[in-house]
């Protein structure tokens, strides 16, 4: 089963520029490939459109990847060492949007918010690379916008085609 996204990815990094990999849609095919789509998805175009302060924004990623930059209010709940203590003080009835790097942590993060009874759980379809693709802005650890975005490694790297990366 993981043998097929995997070779997909190897194939599009392989065959496509940087540039012509978002253009030509293979982003968005590994995307297809790789979620399971168990979390409902927002859109990073749906998501633009919101008031990002009257929704619960989690980041998944590593709490390295999170001090780099992250969406505007976004409170670091993790990935490997997630634990539901992390949100235990918020609403579950609220809107919440979860996000990592291209969305595969962060789908997994939302089954356990879901499992843990949150209504309103979306999962940021392409994520914090898409967002940051799309010319959306992300903030930094003192909370003022920066056009650094932690790429996770080299390999995944390609999919962010804006932005600063950093890979420490």
């Amino acid at each position: 089963m993981l043998f097929r996204p995997l070779l997909l990815m190897a194939l599009s990094m392989s065959f496509f520029s940087c540039q012509a990999q978002v253009e030509s849609g293979a982003f968005n095919l590994l995307l297809k490939s790789m979620l399971k789509e168990t979390v409902p998805v927002i859109s990073v175009k749906e998501l633009a459109k919101k008031d990002l302060n009257k929704m619960t924004l989690l980041d998944a990623r590593t709490k390295e990847e999170f001090d780099v930059s992250h969406l505007k209010n976004a409170t670091w709940v993790g990935y490997d060492d997630f634990n539901l203590s992390r949100v235990k003080s918020l609403d579950k009835s609220k809107e919440v949007v979860i996000y990592c790097s291209i969305g595969v942590r962060s789908e997994k993060i939302g089954e356990k918010l879901q499992e843990a009874g949150f209504k309103n759980v979306k999962n940021l379809y392409g994520s914090i690379f898409e967002w940051v693709n799309a010319g959306n802005t992300v903030y930094g650890p003192d909370g003022k916008p920066t056009q650094k975005v932690h790429a996770y490694n080299k390999k995944w790297g390609i999919w962010l085609n804006k932005g600063e990366k950093v890979y420490e």
